[in-house]
């Protein structure tokens, strides 16, 4: 019997053997080929061509490469996202009448079937388990850090669209019991210059230290509102973007992103007062909604999220970035490998050119930070420990 198993990141299979069994400390998260090209598209349809580098887990100083604390718990433990048998023979003496060679070929089947459950039980067992204790090892981060007498940093998490305040719920109330003062503010979602310059003039009436964390377009609006904030000491990207000058979010999503697709069946478009020539709001679909950008929620969840989205206007998606804030400030980037939105291959790009210190959570989805808001907690964990 010949097995082979799929990683997460990992575009072909490889042969599984002993040592590469999930939760073996040989089991790496592969990454795409260095200069592999992307293809992500706006929601106007516009594509990006920018190349997607192999390696994205670095730190500052130096040039030094080195994995973050929660990286490496990752390392040890990342599982397989499909096992699958290819082939299964076996050698048998040669059927001596019809009856024989029916009741031998029905047995075959019957075991075939049987072990083809088996498996897929195996399966969703192994990766439920691996999951789980990732997320186990995830929050196990040392909150409150030791702040040697240096003022606590307070939290400021933005939203992004299709989403609102509500969305931090679970990292807000984690936050406030380690003793840390985290808001969420709400993210206009009218265009990415204005949306940037509300969070920026929110940020300037916070005193002391400030980690900054934004999700899927809030991360290009705390990569230009901490650009002229001082006291922004770390952004943390959560399933986010991260644009360079220049750049749109809608060019960011990834080639394969769920909103590659045709805009019509994806977008519901309504007017809205004083909205920029042939700008309209867009809400998501109910059906791209729950099986794209909440896929791993509970259906139920998913679609009364879907009822109470905010929408985002189309402006929000194709306003060029004025700054890169990464680029002076330390940051953090928690990528889902179940995003079928900002694709991970995508986020990967963003990281490595960033110097992002990576968190790769196993599954997920666009939406990780409500389904798993405690990994998402330890890797806000990790910029707070580094400015406490």
């Amino acid at each position: 019997m010949s097995v082979a198993f799929l990683y997460p990141g990992q575009g072909t299979q490889r042969p599984g053997m002993l040592h590469d069994l999930p939760g073996h400390p040989a089991v790496t998260t592969t990454r795409a080929e260095a200069g592999s090209p992307a293809g992500p598209e706006d929601g106007t349809g516009t594509p990006d061509r920018s190349p997607e580098p192999e390696d994205h887990s670095s730190q500052r100083g130096g040039g030094k490469m080195k994995s973050a604390r929660t990286r490496r718990r990752f390392r040890g433990i990342a599982p397989a996202v499909a096992l699958a048998v290819v082939t299964a023979s076996a050698m048998a003496s040669p059927a001596t009448g019809a009856q024989t060679a029916t009741t031998t070929t029905a047995t075959a089947a019957t075991t075939a079937t049987t072990a083809t459950a088996t498996t897929m039980a195996a399966t969703t067992a192994t990766t439920a388990a691996a999951t789980a204790t990732a997320t186990a090892a995830l929050a196990t981060e040392p909150l409150p850090c030791p702040s040697q007498g240096r003022a606590k940093p307070t939290v400021v998490m933005v939203h992004g669209a299709w989403a609102g305040t509500s969305s931090w719920g679970g990292e807000v109330d984690a936050l406030h019991r380690a003793g840390y003062v985290a808001r969420a503010i709400a993210n206009p979602l009218r265009g990415l210059t204005d949306d940037a310059a509300s969070v920026a003039d929110f940020l300037r009436t916070v005193s002391g230290p400030i980690v900054l964390v934004g999700h899927s377009y809030g991360g290009s609006v705390i990569t230009n509102a901490a650009a002229d904030v001082p006291n922004v000491k770390a952004l943390v990207y959560v399933d986010a973007a991260a644009p360079d000058a220049g750049e749109t979010t809608g060019g960011l999503s990834g080639r394969g992103s769920a909103l590659s697709a045709d805009p019509a069946s994806l977008y519901e478009r309504v007017p809205y007062p004083g909205a920029p020539r042939g700008a309209t709001d867009l809400y998501l679909k109910r059906d791209t909604f729950v099986r794209s950008f909440a896929s791993d929620l509970p259906r139920d969840t998913a679609v009364r999220l879907w009822a109470s989205q905010r929408p985002a206007s189309t402006s929000a998606f194709s306003t060029p970035s004025k700054a890169a804030a990464w680029k002076t400030i330390p940051s953090w980037y928690l990528i889902s490998t179940g995003d079928r939105i900002i694709t991970p291959s995508s986020q990967r790009f963003m990281a490595y050119r960033a110097r992002s210190k990576v968190t790769e959570f196993p599954g997920g989805s666009h939406l990780t930070l409500i389904s798993h808001p405690e990994a998402v907690t330890a890797v806000i964990g990790s910029a707070i420990c580094s400015v406490s």
